[in-house]
């Protein structure tokens, strides 16, 4: 990890560098960007960078060099030896790896900040009654309108959880947006909204997806996972109804994600799936405010993971998530947005920054949780979560590149400090330099260069008016 030392070392890099590109023209130039094609895999070495690895053998390597390859991390450490590659001055700026969404319903991202103030005009019933007169190419533009702002502001890596796939053409759509940003996903299908919960899911678009995932993702950037109802909802959901979809995810070799004791209303929700053997390292729960000691207790037996969202969860007043409670438990654990429907922007940053502050009220203590602590949850810990842990969320040689380089040569970021506190109380998505996932630049000089921001914007825009224009609603 750094020292003091090498924190001034830094201090005294920091240089005035200005937003522009780095990389230059000629590392594009390879392949067109565009909405229908994505930049090449590129070859450089980033150097004169502070870096937090987020490894715990690595640490921090201040004036450090990261190579990559061929979309894969081939070196990183103070100096690195890769002569004829092209070099990247990384002179006031960090680099650390990209951050971790662990749930998103990136398909109501149209509704953004749309939950209102009255119990009529509530989330629920907003997403619930736009929702059901949303056709494919909505779904395409909120999913793509977030992932471009997931890109944006610093995430790798989301979790699209499509709890409104109405067609196989839905889902379908939902996984396009997807592909065509370049963002690493993973796609989980689920019902539409609407349906009864005492009427089965259609298992067509999820199988028809499964069936054919190779010619959605042939190089592994995207996987494919189920959206589960589980046996709670507004009430208790069936066996005959619940147990098929269960079981036709694990046919198909699928992780199944579920809400689960959402609310501190919401207990006894988790020992009867432990009892049902419906827990195990396959299966993602969100939430779990309400699960009791003995419940958590459960959890880490079964080997499950957990994906909380603060923003959401104090937003809508659900409680407090039990972070420090899994955390102490060795709960595989990640951070989420949740749903811009609620929380308006979708930084990352913004979410692990109010879990950290949350922690802390909790245990009236300035220092129960680190802000090293808060970022290891937005990176290698949320990849460990999403069984990604050995790909990504960390630097390391044979990982994936999967990064980003924050300036520091802002109002906001300046002066130098400590740069673990620095970047998870002061990075905004504008700080965000430079974005690569799997290799290739997607953002870069702090703009997007993979997709046109202007049209994924017009886009929604199109796309929120009609859906409203069909509900005939707010």
């Amino acid at each position: 990890m750094c020292d003091l030392c090498s924190r001034r070392s830094f201090m005294r890099g920091a240089g005035a560098l200005a937003a522009t590109s780095m990389f230059g023209s000629p590392l594009l130039a390879q392949a067109p960007a565009g909405n229908d094609r994505l930049p090449a895999r590129g070859e450089f070495v980033i150097s004169n960078a502070y870096l937090m690895t987020m490894d715990a053998d690595l640490g921090d390597i201040a004036g450090g060099a990261i190579h990559v390859k061929d979309g894969a991390i081939v070196a990183v450490g103070a100096e690195v030896a890769a002569g004829g590659v092209r070099a990247v001055d990384g002179s006031g700026m960090i680099v650390m790896p990209g951050l971790v969404d662990t749930h998103w319903h990136m398909w109501n991202t149209l509704f953004r900040s749309f939950a209102g103030d009255k119990p009529e005009e509530g989330y629920f019933p907003t997403v619930a009654r736009f929702g059901q007169h949303m056709m494919p190419d909505d779904g395409f533009a909120s999913t793509r309108l977030s992932a471009a702002e997931a890109i944006n502001s610093g995430m790798t890596f989301v979790h699209s959880w499509c709890h409104n796939v109405r067609s196989p053409a839905h889902a379908e759509a939902d996984v396009r947006a997807l592909a065509e940003t370049g963002i690493r996903a993973r796609h989980s299908c689920g019902w539409p909204q609407g349906l009864p919960d005492t009427e089965p899911a259609d298992q067509k678009p999820l199988e028809s997806l499964a069936k054919n995932w190779n010619t959605w993702s042939p190089d592994g950037l995207l996987t494919l996972g189920m959206a589960w109802r589980g046996q709670f909802r507004a009430g208790p959901i069936k066996p005959e109804v619940y147990q098929p979809e269960f079981d036709n995810a694990r046919k198909l070799g699928l992780p199944i994600t579920v809400h689960v004791a959402s609310s501190s209303k919401l207990v006894n929700q988790i020992e009867p799936l432990h009892k049902a053997n419906l827990l195990g390292k396959d299966v993602h729960l969100i939430h779990t405010i309400a699960a009791s000691p003995s419940e958590l207790d459960m959890m880490k037996e079964s080997g499950c993971a957990v994906s909380i969202s603060p923003g959401s969860e104090l937003r809508i007043g659900y409680g407090f998530p039990q972070t420090s409670e899994m955390l102490s438990r060795g709960i595989p654990l990640g951070i989420s947005v949740d749903t811009d429907a609620l929380i308006g922007s979708s930084s990352l940053f913004a979410v692990l920054k109010l879990a950290r502050a949350v922690e802390n009220a909790k245990a009236g203590s300035e220092f129960k949780m680190s802000a090293r602590r808060a970022l290891e949850l937005g990176t290698i810990e949320g990849a460990r979560s999403m069984g990604l842990g050995d790909k990504i969320g960390s630097l390391k040689p044979g990982k994936r590149a999967d990064l980003i380089m924050i300036n520091t040569d802002a109002l906001n970021m300046a002066v130098m400090t400590d740069p673990a506190h620095l970047v998870l109380e002061c990075t905004e998505p504008e700080n965000v330099d430079t974005v690569v996932v799997d290799g290739r630049v997607l953002k870069q000089g702090g703009k997007l260069v993979a997709l046109d921001a202007h049209k994924v914007v017009s886009d929604a825009r199109v796309a929120l008016a009609a859906v409203r224009e069909r509900t005939k609603w707010r």
